[in-house]
């Protein structure tokens, strides 16, 4: 039986009993007046000895005091998911009134969280750490509002009251370290074919403790006639350095490329972590400001949608944390006065990626030796530093330095906000080169980034640029060459099954670099599509040879139908000469096809009729048709039949699936031409080892979240393809963002008959490369209705009722049941319905196995007068 079956066929019995607890509760909302409301309890039934004591709820107060989990929100914004104490309010004529009866109890720190400006304040320096503040009285126009049915607390702050912090900001003291554990990633992929088989496996491992993070990449591959090989890819330690918002990497990396082309070491890094700060301080955006006769509600729109949106006090104003958006945009600035005159302005604006916000500084440093897994290249030990800082008036200072034995290299540049002409940067880099022949050189770059937008026309510069080298100019991967000229091979096959030498690179320093130019282009053509155009050259000294990549390309879609054609120029210098190619591809709903009206919500509807096409300058063309798909309740299996031809190959064609699972991915497929049949798989995954065992999962990202819910086997995640708890109730979400709040939701429409979830949603924020655990409290058991006797007559309306040793608590409704979930087979139910010693009654009962295939058990116990029974004997 489906859930939501069982949930009304529950409610159906209850009917009696939730129209008394709706009765009930529309007396715990407090009446405008001084006079003590009364609620008679022979509204619930003539017997009055029949009902429990609820003298709270009569007075107002409709929920009991406590600890409870709750989401935090501050003026509308998300703070944080905790588990915080609640008091009765106040209920003094002229209180503020709840509408759940509970305040929440907020120490100092608590405030400091919620941005409050503690200094504006000298009240609360009386306040000892831990003790509740009396949030309404010390802050004026304060409130605090507890939706217990959301179990979400509604915080109001006046904008005076709240610190200078950015947007999305979430202090340090939320970021969570995660647990210590051992993580590995796993990928084996198979070919077996007309005499040629391949094997791939890649190996991520990781150990995690505290903030450090030990991580290794390698790699074992094998092919026909050549064996198997092992490769280490690199071996690293990192960790973050909150208090520079930086993060430090000791081993194998790669630099950043900023400033200078990254590069591979093995060393040391300290580099600032853009991840750290929020959103709204990320990239560049112009610093807005203005004037405000009163108070003032400032709007910051681009491209006619509202960014930003603040108040602010009389005078001057700056706004430094807008989230960026576009690359360009103007923005339109309006500052709505009270009473109801505005200004309006606009600030122009766009960006390049050499750009930092005014008053931001990144900084990368770099020491160790070069790495760039080629043999024919030496691994010199070098140094970097980079800092990019951002200025007033829009201007972005920037520059750099290399050094190693036989290089030398300094930049210096700068960026500009130029409104509405765009956004631009220049940089100048001089070099001191030895190469490997002995010959020193010298030489400038000099670098030209540009980017801006035509909102009005659609169209959208996002990078134009141009770097010019002197002929004596060349880079430390220049210099860590050893020789003047040379290829670098690798084995591959030729189409017969035969392995092969294949150039897979080259290079010769005779011919330094000159010039380099680089664009991306993108036009809208509103609903007719958007043209792009993408591509890079890059000239030498002294031959006329170049490396070069265009691509031309038009797109757009209709209903679902989703089309593109495109053109590419590519050509390398010393390895083949120019190839030209032009695309076609179509995409079609098989629901289209069929005239339903498209939805995905169907496997018709998720299901697709492809073809593409495609010819080259050598006259070689192809084409390919087919269909895919999603498959599955969880449209977990990926599908795809394809069937071509080609002028030089013949017929062809493909079959392939990928199923998305609890433990892992897998894939199969199969494929043929004139020349060769070929079967390949997939299997790929993740494991980590904690503190409460081992959990396998899907591949894992960089940052994780391992789910703990004890005893919840079997239920999904939410938005996660595939993911479900174990047979243990541990699942892996992966690919978590760093610094930020991660929702984390099960599905409780999955859950079986007999587990429940008090709290379904969890709440974390992880630090870079953390394995953050989320807790859920899974309750395992039955679900039951028991009528409690006791004395010959019906436990009381509204007691409570718990189970002694699982604690599992219920209430009673009418006809004296109580509706308790997560019971054993068989225990002892506590109830209790007043304060004296002869109010209580313990109930024991055992239930049949048979009642597990159940959605709801119904049974009856006696219950016996506890009366002379030791508070320590009845838990």
């Amino acid at each position: 039986m489906k859930r939501s079956q069982r949930c009304r066929a529950r409610t159906g019995r209850d009917g009696p009993r939730l129209a008394a607890l709706a009765a009930l509760m529309s007396v715990w909302y407090p009446v405008s007046g001084y006079g003590e409301s009364y609620f008679n309890p022979a509204f619930l039934s003539e017997d009055i000895a029949s009902v429990a004591d609820l003298t709270r709820f009569a007075k107002g107060h409709g929920q009991a005091p406590g600890v409870y989990r709750v989401d935090v929100w501050r003026n509308d914004e998300f703070i944080a998911s905790r588990d915080i104490r609640f008091d009765e309010a106040p209920q003094a004529p002229g209180a503020s009134t709840k509408s759940s009866g509970l305040t929440p109890c907020l120490d100092s720190d608590w405030l400091k969280r919620l941005g409050v400006n503690m200094r504006a304040f000298p009240t609360l320096e009386k306040y000892r750490k831990g003790e509740c503040v009396a949030l309404e009285q010390t802050i004026p126009g304060a409130l605090a509002d507890l939706d217990f049915a959301a179990l979400r607390l509604n915080i109001s702050l006046p904008q005076a009251s709240l610190s200078n912090s950015a947007r999305g900001y979430i202090p340090p003291e939320e970021w969570d370290e995660g647990i210590p554990a051992a993580l590995l990633n796993y990928s084996f992929t198979g070919n077996r074919g007309s005499g040629d088989d391949s094997y791939y496996l890649s190996l991520q491992s990781g150990l995690n403790y505290g903030p450090w993070r030990l991580r290794n990449n390698g790699s074992w591959s094998h092919a026909s006639g050549s064996g198997g090989n092992w490769r280490n890819i690199g071996t690293w330690v990192q960790r973050a350095v909150v208090a520079l918002k930086s993060d430090l990497v000791m081993g194998d990396s790669n630099s950043g490329n900023e400033v200078y082309d990254s590069l591979g070491f093995r060393g040391v890094r300290l580099s600032s972590s853009d991840s750290m700060y929020p959103d709204s301080l990320q990239g560049y955006a112009p610093t807005v400001r203005g004037i405000a006769r009163g108070n003032a509600k400032v709007v910051v729109r681009q491209n006619g949608y509202v960014i930003y949106q603040s108040y602010v006090s009389p005078g001057a104003f700056a706004i430094n944390d807008l989230n960026p958006t576009s690359s360009s945009g103007d923005l339109e600035v309006t500052v709505e006065e009270k009473d109801g005159s505005r200004q309006q302005y606009t600030v122009p604006y766009s960006t390049v990626p050499m750009l930092q916000r005014e008053g931001r500084l990144k900084y990368e440093l770099v020491a160790g030796d070069f790495r760039s897994g080629s043999a024919q290249q030496s691994t010199p030990f070098f140094v970097q530093g980079t800092a990019i800082a951002g200025l007033p008036r829009g201007y972005t200072l920037y520059g750099g330095s290399q050094v190693a034995s036989r290089y030398k290299a300094v930049t210096l540049g700068a960026g500009k906000n130029m409104g509405e002409w765009g956004a631009v940067s220049l940089d100048m880099t001089h070099a001191n080169s030895e190469l490997s022949d002995g010959s020193r050189h010298q030489g400038q770059s000099l670098r030209f980034l540009y980017a801006k937008s035509l909102n009005p026309y659609g169209t959208n510069f996002q990078l134009l640029g141009y770097r010019y080298s002197t002929r004596g100019f060349y880079t430390l991967d220049d210099v860590a060459w050893r020789s003047i000229e040379g290829y670098e091979y690798e084995m591959d096959s030729d189409g017969d099954g035969h392995r092969v030498p294949v150039a897979r690179s080259y290079h010769n320093l005779r011919y330094s670099k000159k010039g380099r130019f680089q664009i991306n282009l993108s036009q809208s053509l509103g609903g007719y599509g958007s043209l792009y155009v993408s591509g890079s050259q890059q000239t030498y000294w002294g031959t006329s040879e170049s490396n070069t990549w265009y691509q031309l390309g038009y797109s757009g879609g209709w209903r679902g139908i989703s089309y593109s054609l495109s053109w590419s120029w590519n050509k390398s210098m010393g390895l083949s000469d120019s190839d030209r190619i032009v695309a076609l591809n179509l995409s079609v709903p098989l629901s289209t096809l069929t005239g339903r009206h498209y939805l995905r919500e169907t496997a018709l509807d998720r299901a697709y009729a492809t073809f593409g096409a495609s010819r080259n300058s050598d006259g070689n063309s192809s084409w390919q048709t087919g269909v895919g798909g999603t498959l599955l309740e969880g449209h977990n299996l990926n599908y795809s039949v394809n069937q071509g031809h080609s002028n030089t190959s013949g017929s062809s064609g493909s079959l392939n699936a990928n199923w998305q699972g609890t433990y892992g991915t897998l894939g199969a497929g199969y494929n043929y031409d004139r020349n060769q049949h070929q079967y390949n798989w997939q299997l790929s995954g993740g494991a980590v080892a904690h503190a409460n065992g081992i959990t396998l999962g899907q591949a894992l990202g960089d940052t994780n979240v391992l789910i703990k819910a004890p005893g919840a086997s079997g239920v999904r995640i939410e938005n996660q393809t595939g993911v479900q708890t174990d047979w243990r109730g541990y699942a892996v979400v992966p690919y978590a963002t760093v610094y930020r709040y991660n929702r984390i939701a099960l599905d409780t429409n999955s859950m079986n008959n007999h587990t429940d979830i008090e709290r379904n949603v969890s709440s974390v924020v992880p630090t870079q490369g953390a394995l953050v655990r989320a807790d859920f409290d899974a309750r395992i058991g039955v679900r039951a209705l028991i009528a409690l006797n006791h004395n010959g007559r019906l436990v009381p309306f509204g007691a409570t009722v718990r189970e002694v040793r699982s604690g599992a608590v219920g209430m009673v409704g009418d006809e004296g049941q109580a509706w308790i979930s997560g019971l054993p087979l068989k225990g002892q139910l506590l109830a209790q319905w007043g304060e004296g010693a002869d109010m209580r009654c313990l109930a024991r009962y055992a239930l049949p196995p048979s009642v597990m295939n159940k959605p709801v058990a119904i049974t009856a116990a006696n219950c016996l007068s506890v009366s002379g029974m030791t508070q320590e004997g009845s838990q």
